[in-house]
């Protein structure tokens, strides 16, 4: 997916900064688990509020958690239990960009994101089709 169509690296950068939020939406992305991409066939998808990652680089490595909050603006997510003190002692969450971490268990309360996964399902069995003729 292209923002823009130049090779400088400051267009690449004002592009990506100044993306619109349904072009952000998809910067969100992350991995799935081995056992989620089996069972949807799905490589990747869009982080939500009510996901369950495991943080997979830093310093909270290993970590799982809720997803509590997702900062489009920041391209960031901000997970349960993945939390600095501030100078004054109260406790903030800290950021972690969506690429560093997978999800382990996919909140599908929402019937949109269960059409998502259908969408790409079939488009997948479609390419293998075209592929094995």
């Amino acid at each position: 997916m292209a923002l823009t169509r130049s090779h400088k690296p400051g267009k690449q950068r004002k592009a990506f900064f100044n993306a619109p939020l349904h072009i952000r939406q998809k910067f969100m992305a992350a991995p799935l688990s081995r056992e989620l991409r089996e069972k949807y066939g799905v490589k990747r998808l869009p982080v939500r509020k009510g996901d369950v990652v495991r943080i997979m680089r830093g310093n909270w490595r290993g970590h799982e958690g809720k997803v509590v909050d997702v900062d489009l603006k920041r391209i960031r997510i901000f997970v349960e239990g993945v939390q600095i003190k501030k100078a004054d002692g109260t406790p903030v969450y800290y950021p972690i960009h969506p690429s560093k971490v997978m999800i382990v268990k996919l909140d599908l309360s929402d019937p949109w994101r269960k059409r998502i996964i259908e969408r790409r399902q079939k488009a997948k069995k479609e390419e293998t089709s075209v592929e094995t003729k």
